[in-house]
């Protein structure tokens, strides 16, 4: 395996950004030519932090299906849109930039986000095609593309399901300027990739409307996406193992939703 920590020059256009790559190495026993998908692995935690439960833990079960994973340490308040937009374009564009050596496939990127970093994950997904944001760190729009997301109980909405907590960290004093440009469902357009999109409808922190008003749109403009609605389980699940949850709370992991793993790499495997 190939880990090391990364730091990232946003040209004065963003905060520096720190990736935390795990590329699964290659070996001359088995296939020394093989390239593999890479996620791009974005943590929630409502623009306030990033959860150590929708990181670490998530890279290395992504790893044991034979996924490479970056892990971005994005910017959190009290950095505001679009910082952490570009942190990740950027990432995507070194990562791709990096292709060979890391032994992935520059057409293969995908974009995972948990709920707030599922915010961030569908804001490159309807961003990354705008010269707008991705010329201000000195790429092509081709160059900071993903090419599939997959969103983890999304924050989606500035609209009336929103989480209203991550939008105002998200936009700080400038919320009522960019309120609606975050609002994503209102941005979706024809070069939106493929997307896999998993929630509850039990969540209560993020209500399942988000993931229903994202997909509605994706239909719109005829993006495929493979839709899931576990009917319980709380906001936060990650893997719904033991694995994220300790001992007192670990009534939360369901088995059932932890399904998601294996629907998501059933998915990618047929992009």
């Amino acid at each position: 395996m190939i880990t090391q920590e990364i730091r990232l020059d946003l040209k004065g256009q963003a905060p520096d950004v720190v990736i935390h790559p795990y590329i699964l190495d290659n070996s001359q026993e088995i296939q020394p030519d093989r390239i593999r998908p890479l996620v791009i692995l974005l943590p929630g935690g409502g623009y306030e932090m990033r959860s150590f439960r929708e990181a670490e833990p998530v890279a290395l079960r992504l790893m044991s299906l034979g996924l490479s994973v970056c892990l971005v340490d994005y910017a959190v308040t009290p950095d505001i849109f679009p910082a952490a937009l570009l942190q990740i374009m950027e990432t995507i564009a070194y990562a791709r930039e990096h292709s060979k050596q890391w032994h992935i496939d520059p057409d293969r990127i995908i974009v995972m986000g948990f709920s707030a970093g599922g915010h961030l994950a569908a804001s490159v997904g309807v961003f990354w095609n705008k010269p707008f944001y991705s010329g201000k760190i000195g790429h092509s729009p081709e160059e900071v593309k993903p090419n599939a997301l997959c969103l983890c109980y999304p924050v989606i909405t500035s609209g009336e399901y929103a989480h209203r907590g991550s939008i105002e960290l998200l936009l700080g004093e400038e919320i009522d300027i960019y309120s609606q440009t975050v609002s994503l469902e209102e941005q979706v357009n024809k070069d939106v990739p493929p997307c896999f999109i998993w929630h509850t409808w039990y969540d209560q922190s993020v209500p399942v409307e988000n993931a229903l008003l994202f997909a509605q749109a994706l239909r719109k403009y005829h993006i495929p996406f493979s839709l899931h609605i576990f009917s319980k389980g709380v906001h936060g699940l990650s893997l719904s193992n033991d694995q994220v949850f300790g001992d007192s709370d670990s009534l939360n992991a369901r088995e059932d939703t932890a399904r998601w793993v294996e629907l998501f790499d059933d998915w990618r495997r047929q992009l």
